[in-house]
């Protein structure tokens, strides 16, 4: 029996390429399918700011595609796989290569190997491009689809308390003392009461709090509106309050995601769900890399047996419950109820086990 790694360097090519083409086509069908049934939805908000038109819907398209590639990148990597063994099958190539010697292991390698490039490849696109597509998308969304900050490093829609006030900033962008707030709303309380509601343009930092030059000051009580030359409120607030409230893993690199981490855990905030999205930014693009090994169940037992379906049910049943088990373990990681490691690789490990005992307990 042939003990190598990979059975024969024209095998191994013959099927990466096949996975490879198979892969890409069942991306593009699912990118453009899912693409345009989420621009239904969202065309209606996009055009309804005024001024937006055709370009704006293609910017969307263009900042939204990426977040669909990263998301169902690894249920392509799935359908792929089960393709690509399902039509082997049929021809019979896998029996004539078990009849060869090659063993089940050599037959998933190329498939493998082929999945760990997508794997690379995908992690480079969600850091160069995904991270900054998400975080810009997220401020026009919070802007409502008006004009686009230019400055990417922002966090919108951020709310911070101070005693009984609550100020709302539309985006807030910078880091320690050049942070600065963009579309700012003071709602004045005592004691859960509304007092008066202050709207700004823009509030820099000025004598240990924060200042905004020409606000505009509505008295709930009089219903009266009046102009004020400047209005500080925030005193001893600090900016990472408001620059470091709203940390979606998403819209950030790893780099800038540790960053972040590091800063919150200097303010003594919490970050347990921030690490599990630190690490699953490592073990999301490797669920590509299970996918061969989950979907082998298709690949093997006679096709004229009848049970071929049965068997392509049964690997895309595991790929779905590797999803869903995925989701879940990232959920409660985010609740706090696991740690962020196990929240983003117990999945990953369990199912590596289970594709991999199920593999040696029917074919080896």
């Amino acid at each position: 029996m042939n003990v190598s790694f990979f059975a024969s360097p024209t095998i191994t090519f013959y099927m990466a390429r096949m996975f490879l083409v198979r892969f890409a086509a069942v991306l593009a069908a699912l990118v453009i399918v899912l693409m345009a049934l989420d621009l239904l939805g969202e065309s209606g908000d996009i055009l309804a700011h005024p001024g937006n038109g055709d370009a704006q819907l293609w910017l969307y398209i263009t900042l939204r595609t990426p977040q669909i590639i990263a998301r169902f990148l690894p249920f392509a990597a799935l359908l792929a796989t089960l393709i690509t063994f399902v039509t082997l099958n049929q021809n019979s190539e896998i029996i004539s290569m078990k009849a060869a010697g090659i063993s089940a292991h050599q037959i998933l390698a190329p498939l493998v190997v082929a999945s760990l490039g997508v794997a690379i490849v995908s992690f480079v696109f969600n850091e160069r491009v995904v991270a900054r597509a998400t975080a810009t998308l997220t401020a026009w969304q919070n802007a409502d689809y008006g004009p686009i900050p230019r400055d990417r490093g922002i966090v919108g829609n951020v709310w911070v308390r101070d005693g009984d006030d609550l100020i709302h900033a539309v985006t807030a962008h910078g880091r320690g003392a050049r942070a600065g707030l963009d579309r700012v709303t003071i709602y004045d309380r005592n004691g859960g009461r509304l007092i008066a509601i202050i709207e700004g343009a823009r509030a820099v930092q000025a004598a240990g709090g924060w200042r905004i030059a020409n606000a505009m000051r509505f008295d709930v009580a009089k219903g009266a509106t009046t102009r004020l030359p400047t209005f500080d409120f925030g005193k001893g607030v600090t900016p990472d309050r408001f620059t470091l409230a709203s940390v979606e893993p998403a819209s950030k690199s790893l780099l800038q995601l540790r960053t972040a981490i590091a800063d919150l855990e200097a303010a003594g905030r919490p970050t347990g769900p921030l690490r599990a999205g630190l690490w699953h930014k490592l073990s999301g693009p490797l669920s590509a890399v299970l996918m061969p090994l989950l979907a082998a169940v298709a690949a093997f037992g006679l096709a004229r047996s009848g049970h071929l379906f049965i068997r392509a049910v049964i690997g895309m049943a595991l790929g779905f419950a590797y999803f869903v088990a995925d989701n879940f373990a990232l959920a409660m990681g985010n609740l706090g109820a696991y740690p962020p490691s196990l929240a983003a690789w117990a999945p990953f490990l369990l199912f590596l086990l289970i594709g991999e005992t199920v593999l040696i307990r029917t074919e080896e």
